[in-house]
């Protein structure tokens, strides 16, 4: 950009900041009744006023500073908690974010129909660095709900995995983890986490996984197993390895896959008369005892 450049963008730039001081008050009795604010803010609609004089006022401060198109302006940190806050009410309400944007984009009319009215001659200049502020207003709260849609779409991944992964008290001292589909290292570390959970909680001395319901087995479900059965030892539980089916022992053995000295059963009844056995037997010392 020329210095002639330069200057006119610095000078538009300045204008924008004017009218955003000297009409605040007007634009954010606009915006108030718009639906990015009227829908957020609806004990109140001074709460919804109050809420644009803060936008309008960052909005003015970064023109002023010049920076229209930068996301990271000084001016734009006063209102992004405000805006994360505004974007994830709206997703709650069940607006993508097209819409939000859509609705944010409105914001811009009022503020270009007051700097015609006010400024004819250097409208020019200030409308492109209106238009450039507004963008980037535009750009910023798309990139929140997109951060706030994906930190959701996280929050759920890790309940759906909890949930896909309980672990059950069968018996005092005897827990059981019955493990369904796909054992990823996501999933993995849900199930460990869960076992020495549940260890600690129930004082577990016996652990039984289940792998049943896992549709796969290779060296890499394997090397899973085989992590949360060490960690379940560090705790102090031994554990049985239970739903071995014939398909499953196959491909174990044409893999070479070493399952260490792990105990294993065909069926998790199979597993469960071991483990009572095993509890039995740890009991029957200490029965005596004062």
């Amino acid at each position: 950009m020329t210095d002639g450049a330069t200057g006119r963008a610095r000078a538009g730039a300045k204008t924008v900041a004017d009218l955003l001081r000297r009409r605040g008050e007007q634009i954010a009795q606009r915006w108030a009744d718009l639906p990015f604010f009227q829908a957020v803010f609806t004990v109140t609609r001074d709460e919804a006023v109050e809420a644009c004089h803060a936008v309008v006022d960052s909005l003015s401060a970064v023109a002023e500073s010049g920076r229209v198109d930068d996301l990271e302006a000084p001016g734009f940190q006063p209102i992004r908690e405000q805006l994360i806050a505004m974007t994830a009410s709206r997703a709650r309400s069940g607006l993508s974010t097209a819409q939000v944007d859509r609705e944010v984009g409105a914001l811009r009319e009022a503020a270009l129909e007051l700097l015609a009215a006010d400024a004819p001659e250097e409208a020019g200049e200030a409308r492109v660095q209106l238009v450039t502020l507004f963008a980037t207003l535009r750009v910023m709260v798309v990139d929140t709900m997109l951060q706030e849609n994906q930190e959701i779409v996280l929050r759920q991944r890790q309940q759906l995995l909890e949930m896909a992964t309980p672990v059950i008290k069968l018996w005092d001292r005897l827990v059981a983890v019955p493990l369904i589909g796909m054992l990823d290292s996501a999933r993995s570390q849900v199930v460990m986490e869960n076992l020495l959970e549940a260890i600690v909680e129930h004082k577990a001395t016996i652990v039984i996984l289940d792998i049943t319901g896992v549709s796969t087995v290779d060296s890499l479900v394997a090397h899973h197993l085989m992590k949360t059965v060490a960690s379940a030892r560090l705790m102090g539980a031994e554990c049985v390895i239970s739903g071995i089916r014939p398909a499953i022992a196959q491909t174990i053995v044409q893999l070479g896959l070493d399952l260490g000295p792990v105990t294993t059963r065909a069926s998790l009844a199979d597993a469960l008369e071991w483990a009572l056995e095993r509890r039995e037997g740890r009991d029957l010392p200490t029965r005596g005892n004062p």
